[in-house]
């Protein structure tokens, strides 16, 4: 089984709004044949609480003005550190950076085939902003 036309088509817009908002490391995978309950995932991450709860409104706005679909599910909103948004078809998780990279989903996704995204999204692959602290933060001076 592959993840259906629908649920490419909840996928890509999701992508797009949440490249719109600036979220980084978007990436979508065909769950379909490991998981009965939904056909795929939807993974981006953002650097703070505020832009993770923006991407999330805007893919909840978006979804639902050029869909006609609201989520029969929303969690998390009130850390915003990782907000989901089912809509069966497919689940969208927007998350922190640190809990992104705590978490590790790509990892228990990693054998599931990615889907097709709009180009946008694609290019936040390699935006991830640095945390604080690491490479190219010397203040100036050699080390």
């Amino acid at each position: 089984m592959t993840a259906t036309e629908r649920s490419i088509e909840l996928v890509t817009v999701a992508a797009q709004a949440a490249a719109d908002r600036l979220g980084h490391d978007i990436i979508a995978y065909d769950v379909s044949d490991v998981l009965s309950i939904t056909d795929a995932f939807l993974l981006a991450s953002a650097p703070n609480d505020r832009q993770v709860k923006s991407i999330v409104d805007e893919i909840e706005e978006q979804i639902q003005k050029q869909l006609g679909v609201k989520p029969v599910r929303r969690e998390g909103d009130r850390d915003a550190r990782w907000i989901l948004l089912d809509y069966v078809d497919i689940v969208v998780h927007v998350q922190h950076t640190e809990e992104r990279v705590f978490y590790a989903l790509e990892r228990l996704w990693k054998d599931c085939p990615e889907l097709p995204l709009p180009e946008d999204a694609v290019k936040t692959r390699t935006k991830a902003p640095e945390p604080a602290g690491i490479a190219g933060d010397t203040d100036g001076e050699l080390s």
